[in-house]
């Protein structure tokens, strides 16, 4: 927001780096969150293998920001990729040279050569390594280098990045990202290929600099929105071996009708049915909040009980709000009655943000899962 001294910006639950023309913010989480446990807890989101522990530990860097832990992130990727050899895979050329392989461009050759042999023109094909899965990670090295503001990590990131070729177009490399399939043969690329993307494409917030015709050098990453994948993945794992996780929207949406105008859908941003009767259902609300040193604001209240009247069944009215914890694991139930009978049972999970996701699902087990199906 303009001022009259200025501009005034308010982060909300956004983190990350923000490259202004002068000024280079560092936006570090307001709760939970460090820079590893934020790296492994986007790794979970996003699917990609967690790194290990000795990786991660090569992963921290002191006060730089967390664009230095995607550099390493990438880099740790495509280390691994070297060390299992580039793929490769066939590639079309039209070389010149005295003795013909492949075949003979018989129109090159009539109009640039006519009448001469001594040099022929050719259309093969080769194996190569210069193919887009590895181009895509040679331009993503080659913008992390100018990015790190470690110089050790620059120059390791440098070393690595002259073994992947970047003879293509930035933009033709993601535009074969956007329609890339993974198979067998590729897909020991996707993990450096979601760093390599998040790299390239960072942008500002909802990318409002690219819109205008400006490349925006930050990384900025919307906590809710991570947060609320980390709690979908989580809560399908350590659901009931019967349970499945059902679309919010749909037929399954609480709607309101005859307003003056129409308004969106209630929708938890989980919705858990468990076995196979279909009215069994358990909404589940993530909520990137401080709940482990505030109470439940009744705004949440509200919002969960409508989810209870909407979706659980009358005999086990039970709804579920689970938040980033940054000291331990934590676990309240709020029950809410009124005129003599029970309106429903709110558990407020505190998941500890530096505990391990196998850890936190194990946890979320017990400690919702079986109270609920007991």
């Amino acid at each position: 927001m303009e001022t009259r001294t200025g501009w005034r910006f308010r982060p909300e639950a956004t983190a990350g780096v923000l490259n202004l023309d002068r000024v280079r913010l560092i936006i570090t989480p307001k709760t939970a969150f460090t820079g590893k446990s934020l790296i492994q807890w986007l790794c979970y989101a996003l699917r990609t293998p967690v790194p290990h522990e000795t990786t991660t530990r090569a992963w921290t860097v002191a006060s730089d920001g967390f664009a230095d832990v995607v550099a390493a992130a990438l880099l740790a990727e495509c280390r691994t990729l070297l060390r299992d050899g580039l793929r490769r895979d066939y590639v079309r050329s039209e070389p010149i040279g005295p003795v013909l392989r492949g075949r003979l461009d018989v129109a090159a050759q009539a109009t640039r050569r006519f009448g001469m042999l001594d040099r022929l023109h050719m259309r093969t094909f080769d194996r190569d390594i210069d193919i887009w899965e590895n181009q895509l990670c040679g331009h993503a090295l080659r913008r992390a280098v100018g990015t790190a503001t470690d110089s050790r990590l620059a120059r390791e990131i440098s070393s690595v990045a002259r073994e992947f070729p970047v003879t293509g177009s930035l933009s033709g490399a993601l535009r074969a990202l956007d329609r890339s399939r993974y198979t067998h043969l590729n897909r020991r690329y996707q993990p450096a290929h979601v760093w390599s993307e998040l790299l390239l494409r960072g942008g500002g917030v909802a990318d409002l600099l690219t819109d205008v015709g400006y490349d925006a050098d930050s990384l900025l990453l919307d906590l809710p929105g991570l947060w609320e994948a980390v709690v979908r993945r989580l809560s399908g794992e350590s659901s009931p071996a019967r349970a499945i996780l059902v679309p919010s929207s749909g037929r399954n949406g609480i709607t309101v009708h005859g307003d003056l105008s129409t308004r969106p859908p209630f929708r938890p941003d989980v919705l858990v049915q468990l076995g196979t009767t279909e009215g069994s259902l358990v909404p589940i609300d993530a909520k990137y909040k401080a709940y482990h040193a505030d109470s439940v604001s009744a705004s949440d209240v509200h919002q969960l009980l409508t989810y209870i009247a909407g979706h659980s069944p009358v005999t086990a009215p039970v709804a579920a709000i689970v938040y980033p914890d940054p000291h331990h694991h934590s676990h309240r139930v709020l029950r809410v009655s009124g005129t003599g009978r029970r309106l429903g049972a709110i558990h407020v999970l505190g998941v500890h943000a530096s505990a391990s996701p196998a850890a936190a699902t194990a946890w979320m087990r017990s400690a919702l899962w079986r109270r609920v199906t007991e």
